[in-house]
């Protein structure tokens, strides 16, 4: 079909007026009532502390309550450790590890992504755009990489971060990928697992969205990427990102982001520590091509 064809047919599509909400993962009315008992799970005032002792209603740790890593752990199938919880957007998290790396050394011996002349992000397509409206934001360069019923091209992918060290980092929704629906194979996996980038800071954003939205009884399954990760040591090249939001309540559930021990460890300090943050500030990103998302 040519572009003439092309055109003609799209304006076919407009002329019909259609009114279509194509947004995935929104809960049923019916599911969204059955939450509403969470609001009243809590009957006396005792059962609000954690079992540290801190009131649950009130201001937490900046990794978040034992109880509710080892959920969210159990979730994504890693040991609490590996989570740090944040509020409610893992699309948040991911801007804002994506601003942290700008800003700070991912890698020890590295520099913040912002005093590179140029980085650039891995995106397997179609994907998702929200994911690229970060890239765009921080002006990061994005290459294509087509994307299958078994995942995204890893000959392409392997090819391009073992010889290019401007490559700092590959979105990813490895399950029921978003919009296509499909799920990584275990050999994918492996490969992206086993990855050798040119880059020390290279990273993996592991947007496991829909890691709990099985649609049938007979789920896609997807590897535990940090469990497949260590086989080729490789754990701390992934962030992985998940949220509740369309489990619960839309809007109003709990995010996390997954690293291996060192990289949660490291997280909370760039927030938290002075002397670290002194030691480690870094001037604005120099980037020019800046956007409003």
């Amino acid at each position: 079909m040519n572009r003439i064809e092309l055109q003609q047919k799209y304006d076919e599509y407009k002329a019909k007026g259609l009114k279509l909400d194509m947004s995935r993962g929104k809960p049923s009315p019916e599911q969204v009532s059955t939450m509403e008992r969470l609001l009243t799970a809590v009957k006396t005032n005792e059962e609000c502390f954690s079992e540290t002792g801190s009131d649950c209603r009130n201001y937490g740790g900046l990794d978040g309550i034992n109880e509710m890593k080892r959920l969210l752990g159990e979730m994504l199938g890693v040991t609490s450790d590996h989570i740090i919880v944040g509020g409610n957007s893992s699309l948040n998290l991911m801007y804002d590890t994506v601003a942290r790396s700008m800003l700070h050394p991912v890698e020890d011996g590295c520099k913040p992504w912002s005093k590179y002349d140029q980085i650039t992000f891995l995106c397997p397509v179609p994907g998702y755009d929200r994911h690229f409206a970060i890239c765009e934001f921080f002006g990061i360069k994005m290459v294509n990489i087509p994307l299958s019923e078994e995942g995204p091209d890893m000959d392409l992918v392997e090819s391009l971060v073992a010889n290019d060290e401007t490559i700092k980092g590959m979105w990813c929704v490895p399950k029921y990928s978003n919009p296509s629906g499909f799920t990584y194979s275990k050999e994918t996996v492996r490969r992206i697992a086993s990855l050798r980038p040119a880059a020390k800071d290279f990273r993996v954003f592991w947007d496991n969205a829909y890691v709990l939205h099985d649609l049938t009884d007979t789920p896609d399954e997807l590897p535990e990427i940090f469990s497949e990760a260590e086989k080729y040591g490789n754990e701390d090249m992934f962030f992985e990102f998940a949220s509740t939001s369309k489990i619960t309540f839309p809007g109003s559930g709990i995010s996390c982001i997954a690293a291996s021990p060192p990289q949660h460890k490291a997280y909370p300090k760039r927030i938290k520590d002075p002397d670290y943050r002194s030691r480690q500030a870094q001037p604005a990103p120099s980037f020019a091509r800046f956007q409003v998302l």
